[in-house]
């Protein structure tokens, strides 16, 4: 023990001796740090937490390659270990050394920059500190290893310092350590798994951004273990006491196999893509927790009040603070300024029915189509649109489950999913016209999939109790002429499970029914005849919402006759896959024409009679269906109705406040204000004044993240996330 201590002691007073170590154990870390600190604004939000990982990783790369490969190679070249060997000593007490002075020595320049974070950038303290630090040891040693076996293979100097800065570069520049792993494509996150500082750096910043335990990444720390140990197995069977002693060239074959542990993770990732994943999320976490001031802007808050100047503090995902008149200057709150003279913040959107199965129309070609594909690219195209919220019905449960899991871990960009599953019905498909659209082929695949078809009241209650054990937010039923006590046992089994039941009803008879039933709301009420005033008073005490779905009997009657008008709006151009678009178009040219059974002009009245009973109104666009496209069709929604006489403010809140309430999502979502999350849209224009201009898209906030909404070749590329 004795000649361990004494080696340590003179190993870190030779260590403070050199040059090279001082620079890469504090200068060139600190200068990086700074560097970063700049480059990603370390004053806003979350942004210093990446600095201080990046940097953590980076100083482990330069500690452990150049402190121990360069160094082990020096001595042996200088002679000094050939003095050691006279002593005589064994090569394990200077590995042991060599490995605990690259840790001592590293430790000041660690914790001054922690401090630094803290004191001057004002970083939250990780919750779990012990895993950090001992998180960042593991590091440390198996890149200390590595340095060593690279020492032990190098015949000189020069030989050492080309396949550490091999190494070196490597690592630093394909670990997201300096350039950020999120702008890389696909295959190459999946290449850069096979590279130690990627996990390095993932563990990092999942232990700094995402608050993880060291049992989250257990991967990365099994595999620095085996590096360790490997790495001193190796080096003590490699060592070599004089520089007379020469390795044959094959032999430097050895440093791969200390990276045999991360070759297995590479190889498992191929796979499974877990860290792929990972990368993904942490870097949509850290845009998230930016700080932003949007100002001099117009604010509908969502339930019903506005504030014509102002503006909207964003930090960390949520509503900081809402501003009426003036702002504070950025500099004092440390956000990124937005300027927005002239233009209007609305709450994100939310569309309360759309099919995410459903094409919205014809493919030219059929096998461009796959609903599961179709289910995240359309949630993509409401989020491009700013419509930050869908509640999907009628859809199948693992698509939709799947889809919902993508977007909610960040992993996919898209509007947060609330759905139904399948929807009760008495006949297979009924209720879900989107699946006429498709050919016979695909349809009768799949119908099954979209609908549930209880037999008895029995088998509808245990079906609804499936659907709450699957992660459900609400029920959807149709009852159009269908077993009412079928239908009552699925309401029941819904109130027993505190799920919300939505239905969708073909006349007054059929909402008369529902009401009976205690439902939560109603869609398309009656599009043939008029709903009795007693009927709409009846909704209103137990606050039963009331959807019209417009854009349904619009595109049913300009599908009959044939008209192209709802394919030639911008925003649908600009979200519709072009094959779509196009099959659509061939469609209405070849239709039969014929009388819509939906009266649009009836499905109006029923909406301003709903509105003057004091109804809650909700907007849902039945998207989906052919001429009623994902992306922007609740804004057209919102179109009608004003059209119909309902006051821009009334629909703005069916879109927003009562929409969230609906969802049961009224604490973080449907209106602009303190502690909600930062989920907004900024349109050019005032939508008080005219509707229309909450297509006029400024840009999309979901979640304290600005939506990239940018063009590139072939088309946007939020809807072509790989």
């Amino acid at each position: 023990m004795n000649a361990y201590l004494t080696l340590i002691r003179i190993d870190i007073r030779l260590a403070f001796r050199q040059k090279v170590v001082v620079f890469f154990n504090y200068l060139m870390p600190f200068a990086f740090f700074f560097v970063f600190a700049q480059a990603y604004k370390a004053s806003q939000g979350g942004a210093i937490l990446q600095v201080v990982a990046m940097v953590t990783v980076l100083g482990m790369l330069g500690n452990g390659l150049f402190g121990a490969g360069l160094r082990a190679a020096q001595d042996r070249e200088a002679n000094i270990l050939r003095r050691y060997k006279v002593a005589p000593i064994s090569p394990l007490p200077l590995l042991v050394a060599s490995s605990v002075t690259g840790l001592v020595v590293y430790l000041p320049f660690l914790i001054s920059m922690f401090a630094l974070a803290r004191w001057h950038y004002g970083m939250t303290m990780p919750r779990h500190m012990g895993a950090v630090a001992i998180f960042t040891v593991l590091g440390m040693m198996a890149m200390r290893s590595l340095g060593l076996i690279v020492a032990s293979v190098a015949n000189s100097m020069q030989e050492s310092n080309i396949l550490v800065q091999v190494l070196y570069m490597t690592m630093l520049f394909l670990s997201g350590a300096t350039i950020p792993a999120s702008i890389f494509p696909g295959w190459l996150l999946t290449a850069i798994q096979f590279i130690p500082s990627t996990w390095l750096m993932s563990g990092m910043q999942g232990l700094m951004i995402r608050n993880e335990t060291l049992l989250a990444n257990w991967q990365a720390v099994g595999a620095m273990l085996l590096t360790t140990a490997l790495g001193l197995f190796l080096s003590l069977k490699l060592f070599r006491w004089e520089k007379e002693e020469k390795m044959r060239p094959a032999a430097k074959f050895w440093v791969l196999a200390v990276l045999v542990p991360f070759v297995l993770l590479g190889t498992w990732q191929t796979y499974a893509k877990d860290n792929v994943r990972k990368i993904k999320v942490l870097n949509r976490d850290l845009a998230r927790s930016r700080t932003v001031l949007i100002r001099n802007a117009r604010i509908v808050v969502g339930d019903g009040r506005v504030i014509e100047n102002g503006a909207v503090l964003v930090r960390d995902g949520k509503i900081a603070d809402v501003y009426e008149g003036a702002s504070p200057d950025p500099k004092t709150v440390n956000a990124e300024p937005l300027e927005a003279a002239g233009k209007t913040i609305l709450p994100g959107l939310i569309d309360t029915d759309v099919h995410l199965g459903g094409p919205g129309g014809f493919y030219s070609n059929w096998k461009d189509y796959d609903p599961a594909k179709a289910a995240q690219r359309n949630l993509a195209a409401y989020l491009y649109s700013g419509v930050t919220a869908v509640r999907s019905a009628g859809d199948p449960l693992d698509t939709a489950l799947k889809a919902r899991a993508l977007t909610a871990s960040g992993e996919k960009e898209g509007a947060e999913l609330f759905l139904t599953g399948p929807l009760f019905t008495n006949a297979s498909g009924h209720g879900t016209e989107f699946l006429e659209s498709l050919p016979a082929a695909i349809r009768d695949r799949t119908a099954a999939e979209f609908t549930l078809l209880p037999k008895s009241a029995d088998e509808a209650r245990r079906q609804v109790d499936m659907l709450k054990k699957a992660g459900v937010d609400a029920i959807a039923a149709v009852l159009e002429r269908g077993d009412l006590q079928i239908f009552n046992g699925i309401a029941a089994q819904a109130r027993a499970d505190n799920l919300p039941i939505i239905v969708r009803t073909g006349d007054e008879l059929d909402v008369e029914a529902a009401l009976a039933a205690d439902v939560n709301g109603i869609e398309r009420g009656s599009m043939s005849r008029l709903i009795p005033d007693e009927d709409f008073a009846a909704m209103v005490k137990p606050g039963v919402t009331y959807d019209p779905a417009l854009s349904l009997a619009e595109s049913v009657r300009d599908f009959a006759q044939g008209k192209p008008d709802l394919l030639n709006r911008s925003l649908v151009q600009q979200v519709a896959p072009p094959g779509l678009l196009a099959g659509t178009r061939k469609a209405l040219g070849g239709h039969e024409r014929k009388a819509s059974p939906l009266n649009l002009d009836i499905a109006k009245g029923n909406l301003m009679r709903a509105y003057h009973a004091g109804v809650t109104l909700v907007a849902g666009s039945d998207a989906g269906n052919p001429l009623v496209f994902h992306g922007p069709t609740v804004q057209h929604e919102l179109e009608l109705w004003v059209e119909a006489g309902i006051p821009a403010p009334v629909a703005l809140q069916a879109a927003t406040l009562n929409a969230a309430r609906a969802l049961r999502v009224e604490s973080r979502l449907g209106s602009i204000q303190k502690g909600k999350d930062a989920t907004m849209l900024v349109v050019d224009g005032n939508p008080l004044q005219d509707i229309k201009t909450t297509e006029a898209i400024s840009f999309v906030m979901i979640k304290g993240e600005r939506v990239n909404r940018g063009e590139r070749e072939g088309g946007s590329e939020l809807l072509k996330q790989e």
